[in-house]
């Protein structure tokens, strides 16, 4: 039977279940505007303490026509895309080793845990005294945030895979290579991209906490000047877009796991 035949037989609130969380999602940011500008003109806090929302929008306007907060939201970006890809990368190349070897996995392991135990904001200055104030201890400090969560996961996803199809491949008489490219990376994607949700958000994080320990440019820079003049409106305007940047990053995650397992949507 076609899908889209399928489709049209579902109850209309489920084909809208996605138009009415946008519909939803929408609502929530208009009462929360209509409430922020409200406590605003209700309360005598100045614009250093409480700006209102056309207060920061004036200020969002003031940067985005300058190509100032363009220029800085560039770099930041630059940084979380680098970060990300190189923890995952050194994610997966470390976790397939993980999964596959358990004296390598009893070796590695504790000193795995105990770096998760000392926060990135305590290991981010000396990052920043090895390497420089420049991009590379940026990208450092993002690729050690993501590092985690995609190890873990890697690691689940791969033991996730079921004995009695990795039996049917060697009975197959399956290569090294057909193993992981037919059955394991299939099986383990799906936890694999969980974990990249999460480091994708993390990453953000990253960048900014590079930037606050050191930095002349990015969205963590712009917060840090922001403070320093008391220019509140300006703090705003950088965390809403940190907030649009994670957001967008964590939709593109989604999407591509839309896209990589559509081959379980159709077997389901």
């Amino acid at each position: 039977m076609d899908v889209t035949h399928i489709e049209k037989t579902l109850p209309w609130p489920v084909r809208n279940m996605g138009r009415s969380r946008i519909y939803l999602a929408l609502f929530s940011m208009l009462v929360t505007l209509l409430l922020w500008d409200a406590a605003t003109r209700l309360t005598d806090f100045p614009a250093f303490i409480l700006p209102g929302p056309w207060l920061v929008w004036a200020r969002f306007w003031q940067l985005a026509s300058d190509g100032s907060l363009l220029r800085h939201l560039l770099v930041t970006l630059q940084e979380i895309l680098s970060g990300l890809a190189l923890g995952v990368m050194a994610a997966t190349a470390l976790g397939y080793l993980l999964a596959k070897s358990p004296v390598f996995e009893r070796l590695l392991s504790p000193y795995i845990v105990a770096s998760q135990s000392v926060p990135v904001v305590a290991i981010a200055p000396l990052l920043i005294i090895w390497f420089g104030p420049g991009m590379f201890s940026k990208i450092l400090i993002c690729a050690l945030i993501v590092f985690f969560p995609v190890l873990v996961n890697t690691v689940v996803g791969l033991r996730s895979v079921p004995d009695e199809l990795v039996d049917l491949m060697r009975s197959l008489q399956a290569t090294r290579w057909q193993m992981a490219a037919y059955l394991q990376v299939p099986a383990a994607l799906p936890v694999f991209l969980g974990g990249l949700r999460i480091g994708a958000t993390l990453s953000v994080i990253g960048a900014v906490v590079g930037e606050f320990v050191g930095a002349d440019r990015g969205l963590g820079f712009l917060i840090n000047l922001g403070r320093g003049q008391y220019d509140t409106a300006l703090v705003f305007v950088a965390v809403f877009t940190l907030v649009t940047l994670a957001l967008g990053m964590y939709g593109a995650v989604v999407f591509i796991e839309y896209r990589w397992l559509s081959w379980q949507q159709r077997i389901d």
